[in-house]
């Protein structure tokens, strides 16, 4: 049976005893039904994976003791997705979901001028990429930032490849046929995709237009295809 995977945030590095959260010391206890001696493993979503044992089974303050501890760095190759938000927030909660498990770096949500969204639950979304980490037994969380406007994206962002989907009929290089930096910016449009003012803007910023196929895909499934794609393993 797979040791239990959880997600505790406060873990510094060489503790020796540590006390878990509330939320996850009644899903050990009251779930998963574990007890003293049980092994679980945690991680603090930057890089480090401990190995531990309950010493106090408690659904409020679950205490375990720290046996070991690995390091891990990042991957060397980052990539930033700017998407734009949904009208579908389950569609939208689903593309954060598959993207944390396929290891992006930095999820930016993305106010365009055919955005039509719900509210941004910032917690709710927190949430998902956080079990989404755990689920693919991931060290690293990834950044997510607030809701911006595109333009202030196109000002604030940089790398050393900068690519943007789009529909509309000009020049685009087939992602397929692309040479993938390991420090990349994607840009993936609404349901109604960039307007030609936003196309033209991030082409001035040096963007390359690309395109993903023959047909029209919809926003989150854009996303995660082009992720598909660019990412390396």
């Amino acid at each position: 049976m797979p040791v239990p995977y959880f997600y505790e945030a406060p873990l510094t590095i060489n503790p020796t005893v540590y006390t878990l959260s509330e939320e996850t010391s009644k899903h050990c206890v009251q779930v998963l039904r574990m007890k003293a001696g049980d092994r679980i493993d945690l991680t603090n979503g930057i890089g480090q994976l401990f190995e531990a044992t309950i010493s106090i089974a408690d659904k409020k303050s679950t205490t375990v003791q720290i046996d070991a501890q690995k390091s891990m760095p990042p991957t060397t190759q980052k990539i930033t997705l700017g998407i734009s938000l949904l009208k579908n927030a389950t569609r939208l909660e689903w593309l954060l979901e598959k993207a944390t498990e396929m290891g992006v770096h930095t999820i930016v949500p993305l106010l365009c001028a055919h955005t039509i969204h719900e509210r941004f639950k910032t917690d709710r979304m927190q949430n998902i990429l956080q079990s989404a980490m755990i689920q693919s037994q991931q060290v690293w969380l990834p950044i997510l930032s607030a809701p911006i406007a595109f333009e202030k994206f196109l000002s604030e962002y940089h790398a050393t490849q900068k690519l943007i989907a789009h529909c509309e009929p000009q020049e685009k290089i087939n992602i397929k046929n692309l040479t993938i930096s390991d420090d990349c910016i994607l840009l993936i449009g609404p349901e109604g995709d960039f307007s030609a003012k936003e196309i033209d803007a991030a082409l001035a910023k040096q963007y390359q237009a690309i395109h993903l196929g023959p047909t029209r895909l919809r926003t989150e499934t854009a996303g995660i295809f082009a992720l598909s794609v660019l990412k390396k393993f």
